[in-house]
């Protein structure tokens, strides 16, 4: 084998690494360039730190109760009488989104059933699928999980609030400078 050849082997081998390796770095910067975006948006976002932190806070709020087709109007129209963001209200309802409202919706029905001292009762993810599958288990469990939703739901928006609220502040501070 010629030493040529032998060179441009070496050569094509190098070269199927390092587009990989480009790959790699393209995606990295893909994602760098879509969280830089969402950061830019956020932090142009027009309102007060207090206003933007309302809306997040009723978003959490609304994003804890059952019913996903429902969050985002819930959110926008407490964000409406709570003179919040609505635009962070309901982008805020996504933290409970598809994959995570199946270990929410039980926590919530177990923290309502502590609350109330109810009797045991299962709970399963196709229950909360629609209201018909949450009438069939009962009124019991529709008040477990509705007073679990307002207790944690209450909690977690108190504490994103106040997150939310450090959060613009500092940006918009750190953005001053």
């Amino acid at each position: 084998m010629s030493s040529n050849m032998r060179q441009r082997r070496f050569n094509k081998s190098s070269q199927s690494t390092s587009v990989a390796q480009r790959r790699g770095k393209r995606s990295q910067r893909d994602w760098r360039r879509r969280w830089r975006y969402f950061y830019l948006r956020f932090v142009r976002l027009r309102g007060s730190p207090e206003a933007i932190a309302r809306g997040a806070a009723a978003g959490v709020f609304a994003g804890w109760f059952p019913l996903i087709a429902t969050q985002m109007a819930a959110a926008i129209l407490l964000a409406a009488l709570i003179k919040g963001n609505k635009i962070v209200a309901a982008a805020a309802t996504w933290v409970s989104n598809p994959l995570t409202s199946i270990p929410i919706y039980a926590f919530n029905f177990h923290v309502g059933r502590w609350l109330l001292r109810s009797q045991e009762q299962s709970f399963s993810g196709e229950s909360i699928s629609s209201w018909q599958g949450m009438m069939q288990m009962g009124t019991e469990f529709l008040v477990d999980l509705l007073v679990g939703c307002f207790v944690v739901g209450s909690l977690c928006s108190v504490g994103s609030y106040f997150l939310c609220l450090w959060f613009v502040r500092r940006v918009r501070d750190k953005r001053r400078y």
